[in-house]
C-alpha cells in the first residue's frame, strides 16, 4: 500500500476517499489486511503528512479507527473521545484537519454497546464524566421508544444502540451548526460529512 502524498491526496474526491475507508474495514472483516511496511511508512512521513480522512470515534478499546480501517500511518486523522461527542477543541482539530491540511472526509463513528451511551441512558454522574454524558443525554431524549422508563436503560442493548445512532446523527448535526468552517466546505463539495455505526461482535461498519 502506498503512502499518502500530497499529489495523491490532492487527487482523491471525497466519494473516493470514503471508498478507501468502505475497501478498509471490508478487508479488516475478511482478514486480508493490507501489507504495510509501517516503519518505512514512518520514514516517508517524517518530512509531512498528508491524511484522506478524518474520523471521530469513541475511546473505546475495540474500536481503533486505524485497524477497523485497516490504514497506515499518515492516512487518516484520528480523534477519539467517549461518546464521540465534539466541542470546541474537537471541531477546531476538523477544521484543521480539513481546511489545513487536506482530509477529504469526516466520518463521525459511533459503535454497538457503547459504555458512554449506558452511561448517558442511565444518567450516570461522576466527576468530569457527568458533564461528558451530558452531551449524550439528548440522544437520548430523541429515541422515543420504548416509552416504558423501565426499558429505557444500559440493559435493553436495542435501546442503547438506537441512543448510540441517533447521538451520532447529533453530532453531525452540530458539526454543521457550530462550524461554518466545515458547514461550507461541504456546501462546496470539498468534504463529505458522514455517519457510521461500528458492529463490535462482526466488524462491520454500516453507514447512515
Amino acid at each position: 500500500m502506498i503512502t499518502q502524498t500530497k499529489d495523491t491526496q490532492a487527487a482523491l474526491t471525497p466519494n473516493a476517499a470514503w471508498d478507501l475507508l468502505k475497501e478498509g474495514n471490508k478487508r479488516f472483516v475478511e482478514k486480508q489486511q493490507a501489507d504495510r511496511d509501517l516503519l518505512g511508512q514512518v520514514e516517508q512521513t517524517a518530512t509531512g503528512q498528508y491524511p484522506f480522512a478524518t474520523i471521530l470515534s469513541c475511546i473505546d478499546s475495540r474500536v481503533s479507527a486505524e485497524l477497523i480501517y485497516d490504514q497506515g500511518v499518515g492516512d487518516i486523522f484520528s480523534a477519539r473521545v467517549a461518546g464521540n461527542i465534539v466541542n470546541a477543541d474537537i471541531l477546531g482539530s476538523m477544521e484543521f484537519a480539513c481546511k489545513l491540511a487536506g482530509t477529504k472526509i469526516i466520518v463521525v463513528l459511533g459503535h454497538t454497546s457503547c459504555g458512554a451511551v449506558k452511561g448517558a441512558c442511565d444518567d450516570a454522574k461522576m466527576g468530569n464524566l457527568t458533564e461528558l454524558l451530558s452531551k449524550i443525554r439528548p440522544a437520548v431524549h430523541a429515541v422515543s421508544e420504548p416509552a416504558d422508563a423501565a426499558e429505557r436503560t444500559s440493559k435493553n442493548l436495542d435501546f442503547v444502540n438506537s441512543v448510540a445512532e441517533k447521538n451520532v446523527q447529533m453530532t453531525i448535526d452540530n458539526i454543521r451548526t457550530q462550524s461554518p468552517v466545515l458547514k461550507e466546505m461541504e456546501g462546496n463539495g470539498e468534504i463529505l460529512i458522514v455517519g457510521g455505526m461500528y458492529d463490535i461482535s462482526t466488524g462491520k461498519i454500516h453507514y447512515m
